[in-house]
């Protein structure tokens, strides 16, 4: 039985359900909570009650858009190039490659990894979206800016079967990221590097 307060006890537990948070983490986040003014409990009570009604994906990219919106602002932006689309694990990996300012076209976010250990196989991320995307935008190249990793790798090996034949050039970063590194957390110039060292596969 637990010596601490049931409202306290409750919100570290609620904190532990976050990655990477452990036992000692979730306690510190708490305690830094209840020691703050009340108001600021409140605002990041009213911010995590509002993220999923307020957040959607764009039909086309896959991207985080608000809710309301049906594409996202970097495919209908006429400055973009809608036939290069970069191929992305996740969201977060947009606001990495878009941070190098190296980088025109459009995006396409597939909603993870194929990892069988994690039971992720292709059917559940947007690859057949993305081919179809292909055929309808006349996309001319395909960027798989995935993980070095053998997640990312083997994905990325996935969709370069399932574009086939299709006229399309289909290109990988160069290694100027580090094998294990995740896109989300790589430096501006070895992103920027590894985008104009792209090369065919």
């Amino acid at each position: 039985m637990s010596s601490l307060p049931p409202a306290l006890d409750e919100l570290i537990e609620a904190f532990a359900l976050l990655p990477g948070v452990g036992p000692r983490s979730a306690e510190r986040y708490a305690y830094s909570i209840l020691k703050r003014d009340p108001e600021t409990a409140k605002r990041l009570a009213g911010a995590i009650d509002n993220l999923h009604g307020n957040i959607t994906y764009c039909k086309k990219t896959f991207a985080l858009i608000p809710a309301g919106q049906d594409y996202s602002s970097l495919y209908t932006d006429p400055r973009r190039d809608k036939k290069m689309v970069a191929v992305v694990a996740e969201p977060f990996d947009i606001l990495a490659l878009e941070k190098t300012n190296a980088y025109l076209g459009t995006y396409h976010v597939l909603g993870g990894l194929v990892s069988p250990i994690d039971n992720i196989s292709p059917d559940q991320l947007k690859i057949k979206e993305l081919v179809k995307r292909i055929d309808e935008d006349k996309v001319e190249e395909v960027i798989l800016a995935t993980n070095a990793s053998v997640e990312g790798e083997s994905t990325a090996l996935y969709i370069a079967q399932q574009i086939g034949k299709r006229p399309v050039k289909v290109t990988r970063l160069a290694r100027g990221l580090p094998i294990g590194v995740d896109l989300e957390y790589a430096d501006q110039i070895t992103l920027s590097r590894a985008l104009e060292g792209r090369q065919s596969i």
